[in-house]
């Protein structure tokens, strides 16, 4: 139960990360959620930890014990895989629409998460 609310979490967190481009547009609301998200971006590496590994313990678990494989799990290793990008490629260049795209949905896909019966 714990593993699952952190895994929701972590999807959450990690979609307003990521999202965040898109999120600063919003009128009067953007300004706020920008300095919330940069507070939180130091510790963006953290909350891709957590994404991957909720994510992949999840998914082994679905995997052999089943019923099936959620989306759940799917879009939190995204999630996790998308903030580490950086720190694993060395790269810096991601295709920000895209990923802020992936972020909106990856922050719906944590609150259906959150009210979804484990």
């Amino acid at each position: 139960m714990i593993m699952a609310l952190l895994l929701d979490l972590a999807t959450i967190v990690g979609g307003f990360l990521l999202a965040i481009s898109l999120l600063r547009r919003v009128p009067r609301a953007g300004d706020s959620l920008g300095r919330a998200a940069d507070r939180v971006a130091p510790f963006g590496w953290v909350v891709g930890v957590v994404a991957l590994v909720a994510g992949g313990f999840y998914l082994l678990v679905h995997l052999f014990d089943g019923p099936r494989v959620f989306h759940f799990e799917v879009v939190g290793i995204l999630v996790g895989v998308a903030l580490l990008w950086d720190r694993l490629t060395e790269r810096r260049e991601p295709p920000a629409l895209l990923l802020a795209v992936f972020g909106l949905i990856a922050i719906v896909v944590g609150l259906q998460g959150l009210v979804t019966p484990d």
